[in-house]
């Protein structure tokens, strides 16, 4: 019997096979072959942008030496509670050459009286610019009041280089990441400018890390339960009991410090907490547990809740403590000066302090959801993701002559007009990975989602509010997190075919100059330096931009 030996397939002549990578691929591969260099090379590009970020918001943070926008709210409302314990009472400005704010930002900080004022937010964020105050000793240098907000502004662009390296597992799409966020003008407007939104988006984005840490905490957890029962011989009909969630409690206590900043920092909180007991449902069902549904409702659910739900409470009360133990703040004797009865029945034990402070809580409720009051910059939500009306922080007008100004006309112009480059492309790039995910149900295009989602589709609640653009600034890290795993799909694999990928590095590093020169042309409009009118004209590209 005889075995005939199966022909060899024909292979393509060497010169008719396509070469694979670039040369500047194969390069880099060698410069990483040696393990210390690769982990150099993991931290030295979140660093690197870190510290691009830190020039762009701590250059001439100064400037100008005046309070603009709302920050006439939130850097007094914070030196009076620094003082206080909670929010004073400052005089009404009733003169255009001589408010409240000038004196302010000449020195006159203890103007206020402790009769206490109605702030519509926690007190949380406005303890940290108080800190920054202190540390440089009042308003005598606008530095003082706006670098709390400026370092944690830098800090927001290291997270989204870390994170973004860690979920797109690429340390240079990690640091695409960060470097868009680094150049991106609503991103150094909004470390620049003393306002609340940044903070609650640097806290959000703290609490995202965390959730995505918890992910694979629990997958690692349940692989581990997997094999020690199968090594056992017992079933899985049920799965484990995971109290041992650290970084699932680390995501609740960042959500409470986000909340205790602005009530916005709830909608977070709600998206990821949800996210997490999904997540454990489908976790439980790939790895074979048969009733994973009701393991994830009966079990899961609740020590989710348990987790995440009371530390975030809790946080949030601690934010008030300066409230508590003081006398003065507003509501803070309500009951006791007539203005309501205790409670009564089960709930007449409640300390009147707390129902005093429940009363004002609803108060603050009431005032967010009825705020109409029709404003210039106004911009509806739906109009988010077109960039329709940006906000004019700050301008002053000179002429030829005054104060340096070689123009026939001048001005100084603090505007919250994202890089247009970064912004729109950002928007297409989360429309193509909602494609993606659905398609090819890609989790990390879902998880990206997943906070833009919970930063933006709550807005959509309250289109007749009165809110602004700047409030984006919150789930924008997301965003270039999208752009960057785009770009990614562009560059292709590193072994793709060396036509496709040499295309895909130019058209990125193309796109990546045109945006930072995009960012050098914007960053006089970003951080009020005094420029022609022709010059700054030129940047309102829209007419509702004006």
């Amino acid at each position: 019997m005889t075995t005939e030996l199966a022909e060899p397939e024909p292979t393509a002549p060497s010169y008719l096979v396509e070469p694979r990578g670039t040369r500047l691929d194969a390069w880099w591969g060698r410069v990483l072959s040696v393990g210390w260099r690769l982990r150099v090379w993991r931290w030295t590009g979140p660093l690197a942008v870190t510290l691009l970020a830190a020039f762009l918001r701590l250059w001439d943070l100064g400037r100008p030496h005046a309070l603009v926008f709302d920050e006439t709210y939130y850097v007094k409302d914070a030196w009076s509670l620094i003082h206080l314990g909670y929010e004073g009472t400052w005089p009404a400005s009733t003169q255009l050459t001589n408010t409240t704010d000038a004196k302010f930002a000449a020195g006159a900080v203890n103007i206020y009286s402790h009769a206490p004022e109605f702030i519509a937010h926690p007190p949380l964020g406005k303890y940290i610019i108080g800190l920054g105050e202190l540390a440089f000793g009042g308003a005598t240098n606008a530095v003082g009041w706006r670098i709390s907000v400026a370092l944690i502004g830098i800090a927001t662009v290291f997270l989204v280089a870390v994170i973004a390296r860690s979920l797109l597992r690429s340390t240079l799409l990690g640091t695409v990441a960060g470097f868009l966020m680094a150049i991106d003008g609503q991103a150094i407007v909004m470390s620049r400018v003393s306002l609340l939104d940044g903070i609650v988006g640097f806290f959000a984005l703290l609490a995202f890390g965390a959730l995505l840490l918890d992910r694979r905490w629990m997958e690692r957890r349940l692989d581990r339960w997997i094999e020690q029962r199968a090594s056992s011989g017992r079933d899985t009909l049920w799965g484990p009991w995971m109290w041992n969630r650290p970084w699932l409690f680390a995501m609740g206590a960042a959500c409470g410090l986000a909340m205790s900043t602005k009530w916005t920092g709830l909608y977070f909180v709600a998206f990821f907490a949800v996210y997490s007991v999904l997540t454990d449902m489908m976790a439980q069902r790939r790895a074979g547990i048969e009733f994973w549904l009701s393991s994830a409702i009966l079990r899961q659910g609740p020590i989710s809740f348990v987790l995440t739900v009371p530390i975030t409470l809790v946080l949030y009360l601690v934010s008030w403590s300066g409230w508590f133990l003081t006398s003065g703040g507003y509501d803070r004797t309500w009951i006791q000066s007539g203005g309501g009865t205790r409670w009564h029945g089960v709930l007449a034990w409640v300390p009147t302090s707390f129902q005093n402070w429940w009363h004002y809580q609803v108060q603050i409720y009431d005032f967010n959801i009825g705020l109409h009051t029709p404003h210039s910059y106004a911009a509806n939500p739906l109009t988010w993701m077109l960039m329709v009306r940006p906000t004019s922080m700050y301008y002053v007008g000179t002429s030829l002559g005054q104060s340096g100004c070689t123009s026939e006309r001048c001005g100084a112009a603090i505007t919250d007009i994202a890089n247009p480059f970064i912004w729109y492309a950002a928007v297409l790039a989360c429309v193509v990975l909602l494609v993606l995910f659905v398609t090819r149900r890609r989790w990390e295009y879902g998880f990206i989602l997943l906070g833009v989602a919970a930063g933006y589709l709550p807005w959509l609640l309250y289109i007749g509010r009165t809110v602004f653009q700047f409030y984006t600034i919150a789930f924008e890290p997301y965003m270039v997190m999208a752009l960057a795993a785009v770009i990614g799909l562009v560059i292709g694999h590193r072994d793709a075919i060396r036509r496709r990928r040499t295309a895909g590095l130019v058209g990125a590093g193309a796109y990546l100059l045109v945006a930072t020169a995009a960012s050098a042309y914007w960053y006089p409009m970003w951080t009020g330096m005094q420029e022609s009118w022709a010059f700054i004209s030129s940047h309102y590209w829209f007419r509702s931009w004006l």
